[in-house]
């Protein structure tokens, strides 16, 4: 099986002469990413399209491995796939994509400060609505709710200001 390299600056390429190169397979296992995984992130412009044998498999190297490693990182760091294909296009270009990714980090950062704010409190919510309906006498029950009395009926939580109005639903 003859490698035919890929084109100049892919990065599946290997020099003429050397290792032919792995297939998909191998290089899932050599990575712990899928042939699937692998196609997909090809299609999707994260991986350069690879060199082909005679046969036309897809023929990889270590390059490969390595951005692939790359990609399993910034993902586990909750970077989106466009992200990544940004921060690749930008080095592929030669150019250092540190700048681009510490202002993403960046939002990240304030976005999940944001979000656990958020999930706070919600689970504040979630607190009352429990201390309140497991206190709730037993005649407050499904009759006052068309599908659950405990999300629908707010008299559950109390007179504590006049956004807590009880809901007026048709039994």
């Amino acid at each position: 099986m003859a490698y035919q390299p890929a084109p100049p600056g892919m990065a599946g390429a290997s020099p003429a002469g050397a290792d032919p190169g792995w297939r998909i397979g191998e290089l899932g296992r050599r990575t712990g990413v899928s042939p699937k995984t692998i196609r997909f992130y090809e299609e999707a412009g994260l991986m350069p399209r690879a060199g082909r044998s005679d046969s036309g498999y897809r023929l990889y190297g270590p390059q490969d491995a390595e951005r692939l490693a790359f990609i399993r990182a910034a993902k586990d760091f909750g970077f989106t796939l466009g992200e990544i294909r940004e921060i690749l296009a930008v080095r592929d270009e030669g150019e250092a994509p540190c700048p681009y990714v510490l202002g993403v980090a960046r939002q990240k950062v304030a976005d999940l400060q944001d979000r656990i704010r958020r999930l706070q409190l919600l689970s504040g919510d979630l607190e009352a609505l429990l201390r309140d309906a497991e206190a709730a006498p037993a005649d407050i029950s499904a009759r006052k709710g068309r599908y659950c009395h405990v999300i629908e009926n707010r008299r559950l939580r109390g007179p504590q200001d006049d956004s807590d109005a009880p809901l007026d639903l048709p039994v």
